[in-house]
């Protein structure tokens, strides 16, 4: 916040002026989302081995889960409730997925061996139901936005059995389609970065609920 004094030298007038309440949030939030997507995508279908999985952490922590906090305080300081409200909700995921691989790796939560399975599953559950809801409460927004929490449900589905009954397969498939919600975050960000330069948005497709 920065102070301007503006007016005659009689009637000095002091405006407050936000210095973080302008442009779109959209051009960090979306290619910082689409970042954490392709590194995770690229690692289900098997660009690095299981047991390396944990090389997701650099991009997925301090790349998008950090990135997308700073997207939903944006948007907060907009007056975007949504746009924040999305941004805020994948910044926890992240996070907790983040949080999840470091406290397995390290033991950090003292869950047995033979359970830990059960703990991924029940992170997917947890958030593919959130996820669901956030799709539905999506409906009225253009159709692009619908589709990438909708993939997103579906990546997660995939991954609860794939996780509770090993299966290359299904894990190979949850990582397509991971892919592919990333390749909308970056159609999306294209879209936001045409518009911020002064050219045209991209066509997002019509709302399912008007």
């Amino acid at each position: 916040m920065a102070t301007v004094t503006a007016g005659t030298d009689a009637q000095p007038t002091t405006v407050q002026v936000s210095l973080i309440s302008a442009g779109d949030p959209g051009i960090l939030g979306l290619p910082i989302f689409a970042a954490g997507s392709v590194c995770l995508g690229l690692a289900l279908i098997g660009y690095v081995p299981a047991a390396a999985i944990g090389a997701v952490l650099p991009i997925v922590l301090a790349g998008t889960g950090v990135g997308l906090v700073i997207s939903t305080i944006w948007s907060l300081s907009l007056g975007q409730t949504m746009v924040a409200g999305v941004y805020g909700l994948f910044a926890g995921f992240w996070l907790s997925y983040a949080m999840l691989l470091l406290g397995i790796l390290h033991t950090w939560f003292l869950v047995p061996v033979k359970d830990v399975t059960h703990a991924e599953a029940l992170f997917l559950i947890t958030w593919a139901i959130v996820m669901a809801a956030l799709t539905i409460a999506s409906l009225r927004l253009p159709l692009a936005f619908t589709a990438v929490f909708g993939l997103v449900v579906l990546a997660l589905i995939l991954l609860v059995p794939a996780t509770l009954s090993p299966s290359t397969a299904l894990t190979h498939a949850a990582g397509v389609v991971v892919l592919v919600f990333a390749a909308l975050g970056l159609y999306l960000f294209l879209g936001t970065a045409s518009a911020a330069l002064g050219g045209p948005a991209y066509p997002l497709g019509r709302p399912v609920i008007k």
